[in-house]
């Protein structure tokens, strides 16, 4: 596998700010749109689908020399001209005729924005409910429109003059009502990953990938939810928006060793593919695999115990074998079991202004751990961990291999471990790669043989 990397697109980013600036000038409404976001921490240009402009040589130029690439006929819907940028998080740029600037917004629901803003729609709905892609129009000016735009499918359907349907309500909510319930059992994880594969393969089937990955994801969000306080406060404070989690960025999930070639087969089984790897080093002793569908750009982070000679192989395909001690990452499954099933995802992650979303979850008694990373172009921190308990017979069981102490077991039984988090990021100049090494620091940092207290007691902030 080629390594895969990213690096901040500074030109192409400004491309983008400039021709969102000039939007908003342009638009009073996506203004106060754009100050009502701040209010729960997100920025505007991090839940842009698609920007339009007239058609102009000049932009074309700029596009071109910033690394944006015209999408190929076959990809692009009939009567555009959609260019994206391969190496970045920056919305399409749809060019056409005419002299307005037009704006599609991401939200999860037309419906729910339109009830939470009463009267806001210009129009009707375009879209049947629970369509590939649903759009609304919301404020238009002389030389400006705003659109909200709900989307199971790539972005590139979004600004399209003919909207596809797809398969259908009922069969997405059929799909859709299968995830959230299949099996999770805790200590049988070869019958909860065959569920899931079969599954996955009726949704597949039946709606395509791309379609049955998104209703997937969407099921894993909804039980992660119930078992992370942080994310329900957020969940709830963009739903009064009416927006969900428009402004998701990936999916995490833990995974011992044995079953972690099983979690990658049911995630390509929905389209999603291996991107790059990571390796936080020999004393860390974890790795994990980036997947990202290709079309709707969801990504999942997998993470696993991983020795330094694993990383060059093919470890998501021909699988792992069992050790006898276990990282943080495996002692997380041993003590809460599969992310994938019973346990829940490790934590979901979205893309906020990082100083604003730390102050209002403060605000709202969530506390904000200290930084794993803290660059220019990436910042990160996780909320303060979700304490689950830990079964007995775990406890016992880990205590019996060595994996634990005893006064750290019977700590652990008291106090319970660290089960979730929900972290909040910043991505600027369009990069969309990931810290390695803070990565690192805060997987060690989470480990459930160090004491939960410390995690928070004063000057835990400055963790990282």
């Amino acid at each position: 596998m080629v390594p895969v990397v990213f690096q901040p697109e500074v030109d192409a980013s400004a491309l983008v700010t400039a021709l969102t600036a000039e939007i908003l000038h342009r638009s009073a409404a996506l203004h106060a749109l754009a100050e009502r976001l701040h209010g729960v921490g997100v920025r505007l240009a991090d839940v842009l689908d698609v920007l339009h402009a007239p058609a102009d040589t000049e932009l074309r130029r700029k596009l071109v020399a910033s690394g944006f690439e015209r999408l190929r006929d076959e990809r692009a819907p009939a009567g555009t001209e959609l260019w994206e940028h391969p190496r970045a998080l920056l919305p399409l740029v749809d060019l056409g005729p005419g002299d307005k600037l037009r704006v599609y917004v991401r939200t999860d629901s037309v419906t729910d924005f339109l009830e939470a803003n009463l009267p806001s729609a210009l129009g009707s709905i375009e879209g049947a409910p629970l369509a590939k892609v649903r759009r609304v129009l919301v404020a238009a000016a002389a030389d400006a429109e705003v659109w909200l735009a709900e989307r199971r499918a790539e972005r590139r359907l979004v600004s399209a003059p003919e909207l596809d349907d797809g398969p259908g309500a009922a069969a997405i909510l059929r799909h859709l009502e299968a995830f959230r319930l299949r099996p999770r059992p805790l200590d049988a994880p070869e019958q909860g990953f065959a569920a899931a594969l079969e599954l996955a393969r009726a949704a597949r089937d039946e709606l395509g990938d791309a379609l049955a990955s998104e209703v997937f994801f969407e099921a894993e969000r909804r039980f992660y939810e119930r078992k992370n306080r942080a994310a329900r406060i957020q969940k709830a404070r963009q739903d009064a928006l009416g927006f969900g989690w428009f402004n998701r960025d990936h999916h995490t999930y833990r995974s011992s060793r044995v079953w972690f070639r099983s979690l990658v087969a049911v995630l390509e089984t929905l389209g999603v593919r291996c991107r790059e790897r990571f390796y936080a080093g020999r004393d860390a002793g974890w790795g994990a695999q980036v997947l990202e569908h290709p079309e709707t750009l969801s990504m999942v982070f997998a993470d696993v115990d991983l020795s330094p000679e694993e990383i060059r192989g093919d470890f998501p395909h021909e699988g792992l074998s069992e050790r006898p001690s276990l990282g943080t990452v495996g002692l997380w499954c041993e003590l809460h079991g599969e992310a994938f099933l019973a346990a829940g995802m490790h934590h979901l992650e979205c893309q906020f202004d990082i100083d604003a979303i730390t102050e209002q979850l403060r605000a709202h008694g969530v506390s904000v751990m200290g930084r794993f990373s803290d660059f220019a172009h990436l910042k990160q921190a996780f909320t303060g961990g979700e304490i689950w308990p830990v079964a007995a017979g775990r406890l016992e069981r880990a205590e019996r291999a060595g994996l634990l102490a005893p006064a750290q077991a019977e700590r652990l039984g008291r106090e319970g471990a660290i089960g979730s988090h929900f972290e909040v990021l910043e991505r600027n100049s369009g990069y969309r790669g990931f810290n390695q090494e803070g990565i690192s620091r805060i997987i060690l940092a989470t480990d459930p043989r160090r004491s939960e207290a410390t995690l928070h007691a004063p000057g835990a902030d400055r963790l990282a």
